[in-house]
């Protein structure tokens, strides 16, 4: 069996795909890759051959320089649709190149809005896959808060549950509605109606571990929820943060991942460390933070093992990341999730609800704030809450949905 497996977006979007392209590897499969140029080298390095797709994402979430002028001016409704177009255009053209001789294609982003149309015109099998509950529609609960589109009314976020979904289907529709039924006339098949739900399929999958983020209808048959994604790592520590951990007592981890932020949020952390006299590392990520010279009881590091580190760590702050989350779950390490956009929210209130961590207000923190929640954290009911979940998270999802991709092949 040859599979396709696609997305558009950061590393959290990235990495789920590799673990599954790695389980089917194992299984003596031929996978590809289809994702954003930022990751090319780092796949081909793990043996599966990649497509890159679209620009460089790194570059939009560089933290803005200091002394830079006021930020660029939001699109314009006339800028988004040309971009749209221009978006949808290159995915048809480089995911059909990407596919072709596949016999399935694994779609992993509400963005990725191609991939069934190439699927469908091409014969072969589609699975679209969601890393949280809050991405697929149910009466259970909200659509993910989506930033407003410039020239439009903003989303409001009252109503039922049916009634945001509703409206979440008419902004895909007006955003991605005429181009991509511009692009499948191309190709010779008909339009759609409902964008959204075309992506999503009548059977997508939740690639999130179950006691974390549950699909809130259990009776439901049309979600697959095989756990969450996550590759076999056994990369060791770099000597210098082994050298770091072994001097002194748990640091705190800081890290904002992908996300785009200023780059006083690195002294902000180390500030935080301080004032709870504790020592940090803090993840430099696509904003490259930094740290001021000379403390040394503060650690910069970049891309890291965090299977390997979380369980050393005496907590995690970060972005609320699906990945992030679930691997300092796992790890047993209480956390802070401060979240800035999407399914990050849902992150935040899961942690708080299952008891292993601290919903931080979204935004940008305050060193106040950030001290209150991470003292919350690191009170022993929450430690120990923390550790006794661990056990309880999955790590065999990826292997579970290689499986399933296998059977449903025949």
């Amino acid at each position: 069996m040859r599979v396709l497996l696609s997305t558009i977006g950061s590393r959290g979007d990235v990495q789920p795909l590799v673990a599954l392209g790695l389980e089917l590897q194992a299984l003596g499969q031929e996978v590809r890759l289809c994702v954003p140029p930022d990751f090319q080298e780092w796949i081909a390095s793990l043996g599966l051959p990649v497509t890159p797709i679209g620009p460089e994402l790194r570059k939009f979430t560089a933290a803005p320089q200091a002394g830079a002028s006021t930020p660029p001016a939001p699109l314009t409704p006339e800028q988004r649709r040309k971009l749209a177009e221009a978006s949808v255009a290159t995915q048809f053209q480089t995911i059909a190149a990407a596919a072709e001789g596949c016999h399935v294609i694994v779609g992993a982003s509400a963005l990725q809005i191609a991939a069934r149309s190439v699927a469908e015109k091409a014969g072969i099998g589609y699975v679209f896959a969601a890393y949280c509950p809050i991405v697929l529609p149910s009466r259970h609960h909200a659509p993910p808060p989506l930033p407003p589109i410039p020239g439009q009314p903003a989303a409001e976020a009252s109503g039922d549950n049916r009634e945001l979904w509703a409206r979440d289907t008419a902004r895909f529709n007006d955003l991605f509605g005429s181009v991509l039924n511009a692009q499948r006339a191309t190709i010779g098949l008909p339009p759609v109606d409902d964008v959204r739900t075309h992506i999503f399929g009548e059977r997508p999958w939740l690639a999130v571990d179950p006691t974390l983020g549950p699909w809130p209808d259990p009776v439901d048959e049309t979600v697959f929820q095989p756990g969450a994604w996550i590759v076999r790592d056994e990369r060791p520590l770099p000597g210098d943060v082994e050298a770091f951990l072994a001097d002194g007592e748990p640091p705190i981890y800081f890290g904002f991942g992908s996300m785009r932020a200023p780059q006083s949020l690195g002294s902000l952390m180390v500030q935080t460390a301080r004032a709870l006299g504790r020592r940090a590392i803090v993840s430099r990520g696509w904003a490259d933070l930094s740290l001021a010279g000379g403390d040394t009881e503060c650690l910069a590091i970049d891309e890291v093992n965090l299977q390997v580190l979380f369980p050393r760590v005496a907590a995690v702050v970060h972005h609320g990341g699906a990945g992030t989350t679930s691997i300092a779950a796992l790890a047993g390490a209480p956390q802070v999730i401060v979240p800035q956009l999407y399914d990050q929210h849902y992150w935040a209130q899961r942690i708080e609800e299952l008891g292993i961590g601290v919903a931080h207000a979204p935004g940008t923190p305050a060193v106040d704030s950030l001290v209150a929640a991470i003292t919350r954290v690191l009170a022993p009911d929450l430690a120990i809450q923390a550790h006794v979940m661990a056990p309880k998270i999955g790590r065999d999802g990826a292997r579970i949905a290689a499986d399933r991709l296998m059977s449903m092949a025949g």
